[in-house]
């Protein structure tokens, strides 16, 4: 299935919370089986991504790809699609894990093959190789640096 990476979607109503459930939890961190969505308007277009476990959370920086990442049409395998009750491409929130560098802030990278999915309907996510993770990067600059001034890069 290609899911549409819209950051609005016009056609669902707005999630009455941010939160959802992770059953199998992220790559390395398999025990945080809850998450929320966390963010601050002039933080914008990052998000926080709390992953909540039975004692304590962590904190992810994430975005929403749709219209920051030039010509990403994450596919999802069939048997992804079907494990998280996904109808139809608008359905699919993609999420996709920033690496910030602390001395670097400009060489900032996003994983574009592993991304969170998540079902808007039913508020079940997972995160999972894409099909066509070849066309993609796991470090993928997010910042394009042309003689010293930052901006989107768009691949």
């Amino acid at each position: 299935m290609k899911v549409m990476p819209e950051i609005y979607p016009t056609d669902l109503d707005a999630p009455s919370s941010n939160k959802f459930s992770l059953p199998s939890g992220l790559i390395g961190f398999e025990q945080y089986k809850h998450a929320e969505l966390l963010y601050q308007a002039d933080h914008l277009p990052f998000l926080w991504l709390k992953l909540i476990g039975a004692t304590d959370s962590i904190h992810f920086v994430v975005i929403e790809p749709g219209g920051l990442i030039s010509g990403y049409e994450p596919e999802l395998f069939e048997d992804h699609a079907l494990t998280l009750d996904l109808n139809n491409p608008a359905e699919a929130m993609i999420l996709n894990i920033v690496t910030l560098k602390r001395q670097t802030p400009l060489e900032a990278t996003v994983n574009l093959v592993g991304p969170i999915v998540i079902n808007r309907r039913t508020r079940v996510g997972r995160q999972l190789v894409i099909s066509n993770y070849s066309r993609y990067s796991s470090h993928h600059s997010l910042i394009e640096n042309s003689q010293g001034v930052g901006r989107v890069a768009s691949h």
